[in-house]
């Protein structure tokens, strides 16, 4: 073999070695055991024991579309004819929305939370950033619904990875009442240009696309596919976009972005002060929370005070 051809081969051998494990870390990462991101919340403060084990809830399965079971628990409220679906960001679970819990408890409503699939006790074995978490997610709001009398009413809640999955749900299943998307990614490629900068000091050519090959082979779905930035001009529902300003993970940036975008109906942007990425509650707990009230009373969702 001539040495140009053999140095060829070796190069493409080379990148796509490299790309291969990029396109691990992407949709097979290391996630947190469930018992772990409890231990977290408590530590952190971020989940009150006592008040958590106060609370009525129902530990439920909810079958995906795709064949594996969403690990879920509901917190019912009695009276409640509405309620809100947190979901979790990635690598983490849904113990992670237990600090936004008794803000809509206080507001009437039923939570339910929920592991994303290939997170914590659901199955799935990838994460494709909401190529298919959109679809179980509206296998979630199905159950949701049911337990609801008629005329009850559901909107979603999602944190960064959870953020995305609600406004790429909100595209194909009109039924949210509302959608608030915390510090979510406006396009994957754009945050995988950034992340493959900054985390391994790598550029996006040739790495992204054979990144993105990689996981159409073994995930079915291409990089390019997801794009939240892309679906929002197609919602209606009112959508709350919420960024840290000190966001250097997602810049909140994507946030601007996306509520440019969106095109109908009722939205608003909070940029958080002093908030790094998805720090936007913890370190702004009363004006988040005034945020959220208004955004519900003004949408209709809550009555006016």
């Amino acid at each position: 073999m001539p040495l140009v051809l053999l140095l060829l081969v070796i190069l493409i051998l080379f990148l796509l070695a490299v790309a291969a494990v990029l396109t691990q870390r992407a949709i097979r990462p290391r996630c947190f055991p469930y018992l772990k991101t409890y231990q977290i919340e408590v530590e952190n403060g971020k989940l009150n024991e006592a008040e958590y084990w106060s609370w009525e809830k129902q530990e439920v399965t909810i079958p995906s579309p795709f064949g594996y079971r969403l690990s879920a628990t509901y917190l019912p409220l009695r009276g409640a004819e509405r309620t809100v679906v947190l979901v979790h960001g990635i690598t983490y679970t849904r113990l992670g929305c237990i600090k936004y819990v008794p803000m809509f408890r206080r507001r009437g409503f039923n939570v339910l939370i929920y592991d994303q699939r290939y997170h914590g006790l659901s199955g799935g074995s990838n994460c494709t950033f909401g190529f298919y978490e959109r679809h179980d997610l509206r296998a979630v709001l199905d159950w949701a619904l049911a337990q609801l009398p008629p005329g009850g009413r559901v909107g979603t809640m999602g944190e960064s990875l959870g953020a995305a999955v609600c406004l790429q749900h909100a595209a194909v299943d009109s039924r949210p009442a509302f959608v608030i998307a915390d510090c979510s990614f406006a396009d994957l490629n754009a945050l995988l240009r950034l992340r493959l900068r900054r985390d391994v000091g790598l550029p996006a050519f040739p790495f992204l696309p054979l990144a993105s090959l990689i996981a159409r082979l073994q995930a079915g779905f291409w990089f390019g596919q997801v794009s939240p930035l892309r679906e929002v001009p197609r919602l209606n529902m009112p959508v709350l976009f919420i960024h840290g300003q000190q966001d250097d993970y997602i810049p909140p940036q994507h946030s601007q972005w996306l509520y440019d975008a969106k095109r109908h109906g009722w939205r608003r942007l909070y940029l958080a002060p002093n908030a790094g990425h998805a720090e936007s509650y913890w370190n702004n707990r009363s004006a988040y929370e005034e945020t959220v009230d208004s955004f519900l009373r003004e949408t209709g969702v809550l009555p006016p005070l």
